[in-house]
């Protein structure tokens, strides 16, 4: 049922992505003694208590959005294992089922566009970065999802000629 290959990707992606959150958030809690910083970094915070006037108000996952825009390292490479543990679960379960996997590929790819636009005009370097992964992503998840439709279409061809 589950090869060695897929757990050991499956472990080592998790184990990066789980390191990853961990500095992500600890270096994203410097936005507690920032607080010029409170009204463009706390979008989270913001949402579910309003303004934000003390630093106990402060959302974790605004914890993630300041390290994204400062210290970006982290959050990188938990996107990235992100991005890859996604893609290893949909090929894994989906491998017998080509065509069901190009529309998971095409979906994740529509996803990526969609978050790399709503960051597009991003001023700061992390923002900047975030944006050029998940729009590179995103086209390769697309292209990846042609190619494989692509095959499916030709071996059908195929099948029918002969």
């Amino acid at each position: 049922m589950f090869r060695f290959s897929f757990l050991f990707q499956f472990s080592i992606a998790s184990i990066f992505l789980l390191i990853s959150t961990v500095c992500a958030l600890y270096e994203g809690s410097a936005i507690v003694d920032n607080h010029w910083e409170w009204k463009y970094s706390t979008p989270f915070s913001q949402f579910l208590y309003g303004e934000v006037n003390s630093n106990s108000s402060i959302s974790q996952l605004d914890y993630l959005i300041y390290a994204i825009k400062f210290q970006p390292t982290f959050p990188v490479i938990m996107v990235i294992s992100s991005l890859y543990l996604l893609i290893l679960m949909g090929y894994h379960f989906l491998k017998q089922q080509h065509k069901r996997f190009a529309y998971y590929l095409s979906f994740l790819g529509g996803v990526l566009f969609l978050l790399s636009y709503f960051i597009f005009n991003s001023p700061t370097f992390g923002g900047q970065i975030l944006f050029y992964i998940w729009l590179v992503s995103g086209v390769l998840c697309i292209v990846t999802a042609v190619i494989v439709y692509s095959q499916i279409l030709n071996r059908n061809t195929n099948e029918i000629a002969n």
